[in-house]
């Protein structure tokens, strides 16, 4: 099993490296780059006031905030939970530059940068001059969005993974052309959207006579090698 984390935070602003702090950190654990449903999630005190256009974007407000613990507080279980594997995000470089100030300011060393997975950089490869924002690309997978009213980091997380998983080549396990009963195929875990059972593919007999016709006509065909 190849162990990665997808993570998400929420912020006061958009500057990591003056007075902006992180409120809300949010992260999944990926299996083979799927979700794993172990999850961590902390809401942070940034000891300073919370903008209302920040407020507007994520709906975290001061008084929300009232008695949680501080960054030095959830550090800790925070970097276990990260472990050591690929670290995935959507514009990877500004929650990187987040995590790595608060580090700073509790003497930690900054996240590794050759661990950072951008998928905002993978659909902008896939979908070039095309919208690639988490919402636009929920739409564009046919992810239900019917929750995201603001954003919230848990949420985007869970959002992201299906994302993700279209992203990389929409998985397909269990997937099966065999004459094996349907019945023998186990059920699977996609994304976040709870359990599928893979649907057996049988070709009809239409198809499998146009099929022979077809590499009848070709030189050497490989489905003719013994």
């Amino acid at each position: 099993m190849i162990r990665s984390v997808l993570f998400d935070t929420e912020t006061t602003g958009l500057n990591s490296d003056g007075d902006d702090r992180v409120i809300e950190i949010a992260a999944l654990e990926l299996a083979n780059d799927l979700p794993t449903g172990q999850h961590f999630h902390a809401l942070i005190d940034p000891g300073r006031d919370i903008p209302e256009e920040a407020v507007r974007i994520h709906g975290i407000t001061r008084d929300k905030l009232a008695g949680k613990p501080g960054f030095a507080d959830i550090a800790d279980a925070m970097l276990a939970f990260f472990g050591d594997g690929k670290l995935v995000a959507h514009n990877a470089a500004f929650d990187f530059g987040f995590i790595d100030a608060e580090l700073r300011r509790v003497a930690r060393p900054p996240l590794d940068a050759a661990r950072m997975v951008d998928t905002l950089a993978l659909a902008k490869a896939r979908f070039p001059g095309m919208p690639n924002s988490l919402d636009a690309l929920c739409r564009r997978f046919g992810i239900d969005l019917t929750e995201r009213s603001t954003h919230n980091a848990l949420l985007d997380c869970r959002l992201l993974a299906q994302v993700y998983v279209e992203l990389t080549g929409g998985r397909q396990r269990g997937l099966s052309l065999t004459d094996a009963g349907q019945e023998s195929l186990p059920t699977v875990r996609y994304g976040a959207i709870g359990p599928r059972t893979p649907r057996l593919i049988r070709p009809t007999e239409a198809e499998l006579a146009a099929h022979a016709s077809f590499v009848a006509r070709l030189k050497e065909p490989v489905w003719l090698a013994t």
